[in-house]
Parts: structure tokens; sequence; C-alpha cells
């Protein structure tokens, strides 16, 4: 048991997507009640398994390695219409701290990626846990040179009469806008468990965007400075600090793919200018997902519900900050469209995904998700005003039946014209 709680907590943190410019810690708490609710593994058959029964070179008379080591080195894949393709290495290493039987392991993380689109990364994370998981320190520093896809503010409506400068946040036509920047980000947060599976927190961010400028527009006419004239921030350079207010409460049996269960977690993140940032903002984040379970029989048939929201409390935030498709903790939502296609000073969107078995071995399934989203701007459209669908399906080889981690390979279309293949390790939610 030791080893499957050490594999899949080392595979949550591996997983993380590097392009995530605001690197977030979630859901890594294991309680014995989780544990006690994994299933055996043994009729399952994985990609492991596949590798070691087409092995040429395998020894069935192989004798045993001697203790594994603590550190972990693995292939940094992925693949998107967002970054492109994706390649790098990551190492993870984890140690129970102390004997409480109810301990999570501390996991130790830090990995280098390159994309296809110029985008390179390099981050260290740290999620450790006291024993009895009485206490939870987490957070991590990065730092990114980041090309990010932009199609103005809002969420695609049409508007009446508008100036030159609000028909190019709009922009009717989805004309694709370059940004570039470099990103520091600096974050540290601090957890009490109330009781199992329930914590509250408070923590701080230092998020730094330096060198911002736009590719493929009219000088001082793209989108970011635009938006920056228009709430007095400087167009090549803002500061996000701050700090935070957390509640998570959590039932679901995994956090790669779930069968069962509850995910709800609330962050209030207040941008302050006392501590370094450009304007004082106020932003709610909500994250709620249910899943059911459809047979015991076939665990793995599930309907997924995931619902993410950002609202706006007061204040301002730096465009490049504002919430929007793919701006969630792990740049997974709006599958259809490229990260940041709609975006607002609130934002708010639901999926829903059926998750169905193939084969009884789970070696292969698939899923079929539709999406919705909306954001409001600040040429007159509200929240809940507009809304933008997307739908797709996939496909799902079991990569690790221990951790039950997927790989997850999706098609998805959205509107105006939107549509692409995303690949990756771990379902979108």
């Amino acid at each position: 048991m030791r080893i499957k709680l050490s594999l899949l907590l080392l595979f949550v943190l591996a997983q993380l997507p590097s392009f995530a410019l605001q690197i977030q810690i979630h859901d890594t708490v294991s309680t014995k009640e989780q544990r006690d609710s994994v299933l055996p593994t043994a009729h399952l058959y994985d990609i492991v398994d596949a590798f070691r029964d087409i092995n040429p070179f395998k020894k069935d008379n192989k004798k045993p390695s001697g203790k594994r080591s603590a550190i972990s080195y693995l292939p940094n894949i992925n693949y998107n219409p967002s970054i492109g393709a994706q390649i790098g290495i990551k190492a993870v290493g984890g140690k129970v701290l102390g004997n409480e039987p109810n301990t999570t392991m501390s996991i130790a993380a830090t990995a280098l990626s390159a994309t296809t689109r110029g985008i390179i990364v390099g981050y260290l994370l740290h999620d450790i846990y006291t024993p009895g998981n009485k206490w939870n320190i987490k957070g991590g520093a990065m730092v990114a040179k980041a090309v990010g896809l932009d199609y103005g503010l809002g969420i695609g409506g049409t508007l009446e009469n508008p100036t030159e400068e609000e028909l190019i946040m709009n922009n009717p036509e989805r004309q694709r806008f370059v940004n570039r920047y470099m990103a520091y980000t600096i974050n540290e947060r601090v957890y009490k468990q109330l009781f199992p599976g329930a914590f509250v927190g408070v923590g701080v961010f230092f998020e730094l965007k330096r060198q911002l400028s736009t590719v493929g527009s009219a000088e001082n006419m793209a989108p970011v400075e635009i938006y920056s004239r228009w709430n007095n921030f400087d167009p090549t350079r803002v500061n996000n600090n701050g700090f935070m207010l957390n509640m998570q409460y959590m039932t679901r049996d995994n956090p790669n793919s779930a069968y069962k269960g509850y995910y709800v977690d609330m962050v209030l993140r207040m941008n302050q200018t006392w501590l370094g940032s450009t304007h004082n903002a106020y932003q709610l984040q909500t994250d709620f997902r249910k899943y059911w379970q459809l047979s015991t029989d076939r665990p793995n048939h599930v309907i997924a519900f995931w619902n993410f929201g950002s609202y706006n409390l007061g204040g301002r935030l730096p465009y490049i900050d504002l919430p929007g498709t793919a701006k969630d903790t792990y740049a997974r939502s709006g599958r259809g469209y490229t990260m940041g296609y709609f975006k607002g000073s609130s934002f708010f969107y639901s999926e829903v995904e059926y998750r169905y078995p193939i084969l009884r071995n789970q070696f292969l399934s698939g899923v079929v998700f539709a999406n919705i989203q909306t954001a409001n701007d600040q040429m007159g459209t509200k929240l809940f005003q507009t809304w933008q669908p997307a739908a797709g399906a996939g496909l799902r080889l079991l990569f690790n039946k221990a951790t039950r981690t997927n790989l997850c390979i999706d098609y998805a279309f959205g509107k105006f014209g939107q549509h692409g293949l995303f690949l990756g390790l771990n379902e979108a939610f």
C-alpha cells in the first residue's frame, strides 16, 4: 500500500502542466477513508504491462532490484493548440514525515520544458505534510519565457457602433495576436486540517510579468495596450502580488481519475499595492466537481461535472492575468479553444463528461464531453449574457493502473473555426 500511495502522490505532482503560469498545488491530500477505498488493480492492464509483454529483451528470471530510489525522473510530454508540442524532463521525490498512518507523503518536484511555440518553463515545487496531516505547507517558484495567443476581451459578442479601440478589443473577426513576456512567480500557502478531507489556509503570491510585447498589431493598438490605457497599467510590465484565503473539501476517491465523490475549492485572492501589486483587486475563485459512478462492475463508467468560476469583487486586474479559457489551475478548461480565447474580469465555465469503458481490463476507454463558458467585458457585455459552447470526444489508454493515470487523447470543436487535438496525462477534471 505504501508503494501505491507513493506512486499516486508522485504522479499527481508530476503531471502539473508546466505551461500554466500560475503555479498552484491542489488536491494532493489523501485520507484514510480514501486509501481504504482503493480498488484492486491486478486484473487491470496498463501501458507498463503492454511494454513488458512486447519487450524483446525482458528476462523472466530477473532478480528484483534493491531499494527503490526516493527520486524519480519522468519525461514531460504534452500537446494542445495553446502551447503546441511540449518536451522536457521532471524530477520528483517524496518522503513520509513521521510514523503516523494517516500522514500523506511530502513531495518536491522540479522540471524544465520547452514547446514548439517558443515557451520555456522551469519550476520548483514543494508540498509538505506534518504527521497526521495536521498542517500542509505547499508552494513553489517558476521562471518562464511565455508566448500566449490572444483574441481580445470578452466572449465574442457583437457591439453596436464601437469605437476603433472597442472594435479591436471585441475582435469580431477573431484576429490572432501573440503576446510574449517573461514571468516570475512565487507562492506559499499554509493549510490547517479541520477534519479528514476539509482544510482552511492562507497564502501569499508574487507574480511578475516583464518585457511584455505583442506580435501582429499596429503600434499601441494591441489588446493588451488598449486595456492597459483604459485601466492605468504599464503595458510592458505588471506586478500581481497579494495574499489568499483558501477553503477546500474533497471526498473523491482519486484525484487523477475519480469514480465518485466531490471536490470543492474556494480561494479569495487579494492583490495589494502595499505588497507591490500594481493595483488593488479582489477575486473569488470557485472550483466544484462531482462524479457519479454508473456501474460497480465496471467502475470507470462515470458521469463527471465541473464548474469553475472567477468573479471580480472589486479593483482591476492586469490584462495578462484576466481569468478566461484554460486559465484554471491546471489549464484544462475549454477544450475546443486555445488558452485565453475568451476572458474578462469575471468568468464562468461548466462542463459535463461521460466516461465509458471499452475494454473490461480498462486498458482502453472513451469519453464524450460538452462545455460552455461566459465572460464580461468593459464594452457593456455582462456575465451570463453571452455563452460560447464546445464539444468533443476522446480515447483513454491506462498509463498507470496503480495511480489510475490515463493517457488522454481528445479532439474538440468550438465556434469561430476553433478546433484541435489535446494530448496529456490525467483527466481534464
